[in-house]
This record gives structure tokens, C-alpha cells and sequence, in this order.
């Protein structure tokens, strides 16, 4: 397709490591945003309707849009629709189901070929089927991997390929609903129908999904899932072994299943299962978590690959992996230390990620209990921390893009207040980034549920962002999150550390003894600095709540982006001026 920058000018995120990405993604939303102008699709005449689609594209991984066919528009239309409709319970889960034509090449040893340096043509036969298939559409992502084999090869004339390739009648079924993990399998994949799979599989319903076409007799040729940033889940397979007349009851049978499926809370899988069912089995040495009736979270060790180390501590180590070809981070403790301080610690982390959900906190997969595989799986944030942002790269932020961090870790901070968990540890370092730029609160390891006495004691985080109430022994609410705030607020003005010319202990003492605090730079926003001054007030009832400074962020932002658009509408008069005055002389 052409150029496509007249339809639709999207900002790439601020950060350089994720500009390529980014772009990447604006592009296929530029050319699907033309693809259905040029077609003057009705719902592309909406007003607001480019802003919707954008959303559409942003709440979904990078991977989406990569993979999408963006030749065939409407079927992200569709994709945007049964998202719309999972949001409702009442028509959750929202399924599609259709048929497709689907490529393939019959020759068995047709990879062997493709490599061969034999000057003979690609020959694409296709087999004879009713004249109707020319009205079906190809899958929304594209075609096998035989299938784009040969496609490269049909484009490089020294290829040789003779087998036929064929076309074949498949249904593609698509659903959309809540990303629940505990929504798993009850019987293991068969494994002749998993090495057909593409091994995209992510979390949530995937599991259950699978086990699911298959009981009731499909056969899965391909396999696609995606998670939303707002916890929703869109899956696509194409599948066979259904009459191809019959693709109405094939979603009758579809919703019923999934609806039972979503109904039975004692559900178990081969790749996760409930920690209650392994105590019955006398499994009594892996740490113990508190459990509920629905506590489904524990992860087959034996899933989960190791990459690479990112970071090591006193009692363990960070690395980036792979759980069922998902990227995840996995924070693996070293058994040789597993005291019981650790244990409860590592429980009361699992206690708590796996009951929160929130685009601005980082997911949470699963667990392994057992030694020696004691790790907590959390999803893999390539944007890395804050922390390393601010002070490896060297880069600070203008003021919109401040507040778009600081609010971003404000609604996280907001959701976690509403739900009783105090954090204990919020700094840059535990502030993470994704593909897009979102920040996302990270590190629950001293993370609490308030009593319900609204207050707490012992000391714990790290002393550079710590309250003085803290410091003190003295008791505590969830107002020493907000202290912390003010710290990180300050921190992503300046992007340096807190007292780095003071030892942690240091600035502690400092802090409690002296009312020492940042110093705040001379060309601060006067909202900016009177917001600090309130978070880091040594009486904690004078600190704001997160929800009203998630209002005064958000309230500021608009503010800016006023005067900026303000400025850039008088810039382009001024501009518009000169080139008069020249024209007249």
C-alpha cells in the first residue's frame, strides 16, 4: 500500500529503546486506518473513530500488529468489536466463528526443498474446490508457516518447489473475554495436536481454550492469543474436523462450553494447578501460600525457560525467560537461604500479586513453590525500570512526559490503596516500563494488606524513599506510600538520587531528626512543587490520598497540554505573518 502518513499522524513513545517498536505499531494502525477510509467503511466516518481504533491497537502487545493481516481491515474491526463486547458480563464471552481458506502445501518434504539451489520455478498449484471459496476470506494472521516458505520462495526465482499448494476450508474461531488465569485445562493437550499449535501460547484461557476445541473434536491447526493492558483476552484458531455448513451450532456449542467453563472454579491444568490439590497428595515441603476456593496460580517448573540473568541479590536472582513462549520475568530465590523470614515473605508477595489486576501494575503469572524451583513469574517489561532510565541513559523528562509517568504510577498506587495493600518500597527502581511506555508498579516482596486497624509497624523498604514513621518503629498507614511518592516525583524531575552525597543511613537520620528533603530545582511548576511539599510532610495525616493526587496530575496535564497547543497555534500565526509580510514585499 502507499504511503499512509495523510491518514493519521501518531507521536512515537519518548523513549528511544521503544521508538522502532512503536513505530512499527503506527504504521500497520496508519495502514488499516486508510485501508478502511479508502473503502469508506461506515463506521470510519464516526466521529472519534481514529482515536477508538488507536486504542484498540495500543491496549494490545506490539505483536498484534505484526501479525495481523492488515490487508484484511475489517477483521480488526472485528477483533475491536468482540473486545467491546467482553467488557459487558451479559455478552461475555463474545465469540466469532467463520469460515476461512487456509493455504497449505501437501509434500511432506517440502522444507527440504525450499533451500535447494536449483534455478527451477516456484510451480503454486491450488486444488479444485466450489466456485463459493472465492468469496471467503484468508485467516486474520496470515497464512502457515509452509505457507510463507513458499511465498519467499515464489520471490526468489532460483527456488524450487513442486508440490501443489492447496486450499482447504477451516473454520477460524475467535473469542474474547476475561484474562483469568484461573481459567484452565482440565486434561492435557494431546500431544499430536499441540506440535500442530505455532506456540504463541500466553496465559489466562488459552489452557482451557485448547483442551476445550479438542474435546469437543476440532483439530487445531493454528493457534494466536493476546493479552490487553486492561485485562482482557483475545483468541484466534483456525480449526478443522467440522462441517462446514454448520457454523452457527459450532458457536452454539462454543459458547455453552465456555460458559460452563468459566462457571467451574475447581478447574486444573498440566501447566497450572491449584496449590490445595498437591497439599491433599501430602506435598507438604514447598512453601505455603494462603489459599481460597478459587486459588489457581502454580506453575510447572518444568515450563519455564531461562534466557539470561538481569540482576542478582543476597538472596536470589532476576531473570528474563519464556512460560509457554510468553516473555516473563522470573525471580528465582536460592534455596540454600530459604529461611523462614523469606518463606513468609515469598508468600505474602504470591498472596498478593495473584489478587490484583491493573494496566498500571505489572502482571502477575504464576508460582513455582517447591524447591528448588521457588520463583514468582511476573510478566517481562522490555522498557526496563525507571530507575535505569533515569540515571544510565542519562535522560530526563520535559514536563508532559513527567506527568504522564507520574500518573501512570499514581492510578497504580490508587488501585493498590483501594484494595488495602500498602507497597512499602515504592521507588524508581520498582517502576517498570512496557513496549509503550507504560509504567507499571512493580516489587511486592514487602508489600502488605493493612490491618484493619489502619495501621501497621516494623521497619521495612529502603531508606532513601522511606517515610520517617517507618524510620521511627513507629506505626504506620498506607500514607508512607505517598511519602515514597514524593520522592519518586522528585526523582523523575531531576534524575538524580535522593541524598546521593549521604549514606543511606545518613539520610535516614537525616530525614527523621532534621526534616531533611530533596531540594526541589528553582524552575519547578508551582503545582509540581506545592504537590512535593504536601507528600513528604512529616505528619502523615497531612499527606494526600493517591485519588486526589491522581486529580491533580491529571488536571495539570490538561493545563500543559493547553498552553502547548496554545503556543503552537500562536507559533503558526506568527509564522503565517511573515510569510505575508514577505509576499507583500
Amino acid at each position: 500500500m502507499g504511503d499512509t502518513e495523510s491518514c493519521s499522524s501518531r507521536a512515537v513513545s519518548f523513549l528511544p529503546s521503544l521508538r522502532r517498536r512503536q513505530r512499527q505499531k503506527v504504521e500497520v494502525f496508519n495502514e488499516v486506518l486508510c485501508r478502511l477510509k479508502e473503502s469508506n467503511h461506515e463506521e470510519s466516518n464516526l466521529p472519534g473513530f481514529e482515536d477508538e481504533l488507536w486504542n484498540h491497537f495500543s491496549r494490545l502487545p506490539t505483536r498484534y500488529s505484526l501479525d495481523v493481516n492488515a490487508e484484511r481491515a475489517q477483521d480488526v474491526l472485528m477483533h475491536k468489536r468482540l473486545l467491546q463486547l467482553a467488557h459487558d458480563p451479559v455478552t461475555r464471552p463474545a465469540i466469532e466463528v467463520r469460515l476461512v481458506q487456509v493455504r497449505s502445501i501437501c509434500d511432506a518434504k517440502f522444507s527440504g526443498s525450499v533451500h535447494s539451489h536449483s534455478a527451477r520455478n516456484v510451480e503454486l498449484q491450488y486444488s479444485n474446490h466450489p466456485s463459493e471459496q472465492s468469496n471467503l476470506p484468508p485467516p486474520a494472521f496470515g497464512s502457515l508457516p509452509e505457507l510463507e516458505l513458499a511465498s519467499e520462495a515464489q520471490d526468489n526465482d532460483n527456488a524450487m518447489i513442486t508440490s501443489p499448494l492447496h486450499c482447504r476450508l477451516m473454520h477460524e474461531v475467535t473469542i474474547s473475554t476475561n484474562d483469568k488465569p484461573k481459567l484452565l485445562s482440565q486434561k492435557q493437550i494431546l500431544i499430536s495436536e499441540a506440535s500442530q499449535l505455532k506456540n504463541e501460547f500466553l496465559g489466562g484461557l488459552l489452557h482451557s481454550l485448547t483442551s476445550l476445541l479438542s474435546e469437543i473434536g476440532l483439530n487445531i491447526t493454528e493457534a494466536h492469543a493476546f493479552s490487553t493492558s486492561d485485562g482482557y483476552s483475545l483468541d484466534v484458531f483456525v480449526v478443522d474436523n467440522w462441517a462446514h455448513e454448520e457454523t452457527e451450532q459450532l458457536r452454539n456449542v462454543l459458547l455453552k462450553e465456555i460458559q460452563k467453563l468459566e462457571n467451574n472454579t475447581r478447574l486444573k491444568s498440566s501447566a497450572v494447578y491449584p496449590v490445595v490439590e498437591k497439599e491433599k497428595k501430602g506435598i507438604h515441603n514447598h512453601v505455603k501460600v494462603p489459599v481460597d476456593s478459587m486459588d489457581v496460580w502454580e506453575i510447572d517448573p518444568n515450563l519455564l525457560t531461562y534466557e539470561s540473568k538481569i540482576a542478582s541479590g543476597s538472596y536470589g536472582d532476576l531473570y528474563k525467560g519464556t512460560f509457554c513462549s510468553q516473555d516473563v520475568v522470573i525471580k528465582l530465590l536460592r534455596t540454600e537461604h530459604l529461611n523462614d523470614k523469606m518463606r513468609r515473605e515469598f508468600a505474602q508477595e504470591v498472596f498478593i500479586m495473584r489478587k490484583i489486576r491493573h494496566k498500571n501494575v505489572v502482571k502477575f503469572i504464576g508460582a513455582c513453590t517447591r524447591p528448588p524451583n521457588v520463583c514468582i513469574v511476573t510478566e517481562f517489561m522490555c522498557g526496563g525500570s525507571m530507575f535505569d532510565f533515569l540515571r544510565k541513559q542519562k535522560q530526563v523528562f520535559n514536563l508532559q512526559s513527567l506527568l504522564r509517568v507520574a500518573i501512570d504510577v499514581a492510578k497504580g498506587m490508587n488501585y493498590l490503596h483501594e484494595n488495602n495493600i500498602i507497597h512499602r518500597d515504592l521507588k524508581a527502581a520498582n517502576l517498570l516500563m512496557d513496549e509503550n511506555g507504560v509504567v507499571k508498579v512493580a516489587d511486592f516482596g514487602v508489600a502488605r494488606v493493612q490491618d484493619q486497624s489502619g495501621v501497621m509497624t516494623a521497619e521495612t523498604g529502603t531508606y532513601r524513599w522511606m517515610a520517617p514513621e517507618v524510620i521511627e518503629h513507629k506505626p504506620y498507614d498506607r500514607k508512607v506510600d505517598v511519602f515514597s511518592f514524593g520522592i519518586v516525583l522528585w526523582e523523575l524531575l531531576t534524575g538524580q538520587l535522593p541524598y546521593e552525597h549521604l549514606t543511606p543511613l545518613q539520610a535516614a537520620v537525616g530525614v527523621v531528626q532534621q526534616g531533611l528533603r530533596p531540594p526541589i530545582p528553582e524552575h519547578t511548576h508551582p503545582k509540581i512543587l506545592e504537590l512535593l511539599e504536601r507528600c513528604w510532610q512529616h505528619d502523615p495525616t497531612l499527606r494526600p490520598e493517591f485519588s486526589e493526587i491522581l486529580k491533580v496530575l491529571q488536571k495539570l496535564a490538561k493545563m500543559v497540554a493547553e498552553e502547548r497547543e496554545y503556543k503552537q497555534e500562536e507559533k503558526s500565526c506568527r509564522r503565517a505573518e511573515r510569510v505575508i509580510r514577505r509576499g507583500r514585499d
